[in-house]
């Protein structure tokens, strides 16, 4: 379930092919869909699910609904694949690389991902291999913008600095949205990357004091994972901070950094085959569903008819017409109560289509109480933000303890309160999560990477 599609395990009518993902639209005649659909047209990598076949399925009250049909990838998360596997610098190394090559894919066909995150990246249970998924927040050279200022879907921690320093407060009338390009891709592979290896964000960009000497246009950015995870090898350490670097030209592009990965993944030291993070340390997960397994597409099937996912035949078609014309307010609850636990998943999502590639999950109508994304204050605090102590006090007066978290209030109108801000409202104001300042380096002259690549 994402917030504009759902993911149904699909096959094809003639029953020649594995399962399929079926990613339908819940609201008719959804735009993103064919942006999404021309952007995977353009995208031929390994690590990028295929785009198989896109259509319309027809409501039985007249409406259409777009769907596409991709490559059905099961698997889990990259973090979950993490705390499973408790990979080495040199594993995360050739994982990150070929993340890298799915990125330079991307941008040699003109287009952004503007999603980049660990839980829109698989790693298969079968080979291992990782995928780049959901595309449907991406955008390309001449699409039409379809969403308005400040930002584009995507997922505030992951927002590139020059991103957060492109919104002025308040927003002018005449403002367009900012326009993520290559760099904000590699960023985001940064922050995935940090908090894959430190199991933790960094203080992330947002519009908020306590970070802006990290993230300004002089700032130092955050402190080297090697200083919070001292079993990360200095190469991977190094290329991590190049990623998150402050100043987009300083990143490099995917392709340079690609390059730089499996560079070291090649010459890193025996430090590199270590275990990032201690076995017990490990919090086991389960994969729902069948045995794991990549399908692969049959050759010279490229114009395969999908009469199935059209029609919604057979056990996809009972589900939908049950979904979409049955039992509204019972599902809508259902539907809506998973979306929200599929955005915590990662400090909130709010980008277009599947977070994953996986089981289907019961929708509702069409509703349009789905309209608006509720930007209330979380329940528990987000990852990496100040916590106030067992009496509710923060660490400083000019913070706000809220449900166990530390808030700084902002003059903002509430109806100005956007989460892509990475603001939310609490009691009829507006707040921003505070973030405690980086750690000074206690790295050594041994530590500073100088044999990075």
């Amino acid at each position: 379930m994402g917030t504009y599609g759902a993911v149904y395990r699909a096959f094809d009518a003639e029953g020649e092919l594995g399962p399929v993902a079926l990613k339908l639209a819940l609201r008719p005649g959804d735009e993103r869909f064919a942006r999404e659909v021309e952007l995977l047209s353009r995208v031929r990598h390994p690590s990028v699910p295929r785009l198989v076949g896109h259509g319309s399925w027809r409501q039985p009250g007249g409406r259409l609904h777009p769907f596409l049909v991709m490559q059905w990838v099961e698997g889990v998360s990259l973090y979950d694949w993490a705390r499973v596997q408790c990979p080495t610098s040199r594993q995360v190394l050739r994982t990150l690389a070929s993340l890298a090559r799915a990125l330079e894919a991307t941008h040699a066909a003109g287009g952004v991902h503007r999603d980049v995150k660990g839980d829109n990246m698989l790693v298969s249970a079968e080979d291992g291999q990782v995928f780049l998924t959901d595309f449907g927040s991406g955008h390309y050279g001449g699409a039409a913008t379809l969403t308005s200022p400040p930002f584009p879907p995507g997922t505030p921690p992951y927002r590139s600095p020059e991103a957060w320093r492109s919104v002025k407060l308040p927003i002018p009338r005449s403002a367009t949205a900012y326009a993520p390009g290559p760099m904000d891709d590699v960023f985001a592979l940064g922050m995935t990357a940090y908090r894959l290896v430190a199991d933790d964000y960094p203080p992330t960009p947002a519009l908020l004091d306590e970070a802006a000497h990290l993230w300004g246009p002089e700032g130092t950015g955050p402190q080297p994972p090697r200083d919070v995870n001292v079993r990360c090898c200095a190469e991977l350490s190094n290329l991590v901070s190049r990623m998150l670097s402050v100043r987009p030209e300083a990143r490099g592009s995917a392709r340079e950094l690609a390059e730089a990965l499996e560079q070291a993944a090649r010459k890193a030291g025996p430090q590199a085959d270590v275990p990032l993070f201690a076995r017990e340390e490990s919090q086991p997960v389960e994969a729902s569903g069948p045995a794991q397994h990549v399908v692969h597409r049959k050759p010279g099937r490229t114009r395969r008819s999908w009469l199935v996912a059209a029609s919604l035949g057979g056990a996809v078609a009972l589900g939908a017409e049950w979904m979409l014309s049955a039992h509204p307010e019972e599902e809508l609850e259902q539907a809506h109560a998973s979306a929200q636990e599929e955005e915590s998943k990662d400090a909130g999502t709010v980008a277009v289509g599947d977070t994953a590639l996986t089981a289907p999950m019961p929708l509702a109508r069409e509703p349009s109480a789905w309209s608006a994304i509720s930007v209330d204050v979380p329940p528990k605090p987000l990852p990496g933000q100040t916590r106030s102590d067992a009496a509710g006090r923060c660490p400083s007066r000019t913070l706000i303890a809220i449900n166990g978290g530390c808030w700084t209030r902002v003059a903002v109108s509430v109806k100005d309160c956007d989460e892509n801000y990475g603001f939310y409202v609490y009691k009829g104001a507006c707040y921003g999560p505070a973030f405690p300042p980086a750690r000074p380096s206690t790295s050594g002259p041994a530590d500073s990477g100088d044999d990075a690549p």
